[in-house]
């Protein structure tokens, strides 16, 4: 049985070494499928993409942190749900687009309950609403364990966003589920809906 570990509000750094232990656990045969769910201190990520660095605008005193995660650079901090599942695929599910396409469906259903209609974009991953996207999604893979995940902006400071170009967009590109709705929905009521539906997805 899966288990769901929540971080709270905590650095990068933190849930990231978080990750790499139940990573090197599950490599071994040991342990459990584990979703994190965490809100994190505010920081940049590049990940693999060659123009990731290149994507990074004006930082300050943000760190910047290179990490295993395919996709560009991104944005990460207060009012954004973050969730890494660190999942063995089973023989018969070690397909990585079918794992980045439910990490995707999990979103579009999250939004569903709060009246949103978030939904694919056919050439970028994510989910969004309205032509603009409401969640990042990005992870990496070793011998069929999966880890890093996604980011739900349920209602951050989309003005953060203008330090980077978020997935080699414009800042504005960006939205949330407070942007949509008019209101923030709460990270709170948001967290318990996208645990359920990722728990119901994946393998």
């Amino acid at each position: 049985m899966p288990l769901v570990e929540d971080l709270g509000r905590c650095s990068y750094e933190r849930a990231w070494a978080r990750q790499r232990e139940l990573l090197d656990e599950r490599i071994q045969g040991r342990g459990q499928d584990t979703l994190l769910l965490v809100e994190h201190d505010p920081v940049i990520t590049l990940g693999r993409r060659r123009s990731a660095a290149s994507n990074v605008l004006s930082p300050g005193d943000l760190p910047v942190l290179q990490v295993e995660r395919g996709g560009d650079v991104t944005w990460h901090g207060p009012g954004q749900l973050v969730a890494y599942p660190v999942w063995a695929l089973p023989e018969g599910r070690r397909d990585l687009h079918r794992h980045l396409r439910e990490l995707e469906e999990a979103v579009i259903r999250t939004c569903s309950e709060f009246g949103l209609r978030a939904e694919r974009d056919e050439r970028n991953t994510g989910a969004w609403i309205d032509g603009r996207k409401v969640c990042s999604v990005g992870i990496a893979c070793r011998r069929w364990v999966c880890y890093h995940g996604l980011a739900l902006n349920v209602a951050p400071d989309l003005a953060a966003f203008s330090t980077i170009h978020p997935c080699g967009f414009e800042a504005g590109v960006m939205t949330s589920m407070e942007d949509a709705l008019g209101e923030d929905p709460g990270l709170e009521a948001v967290k318990p809906v996208l645990a359920r539906h990722l728990l119901a997805l994946l393998p």
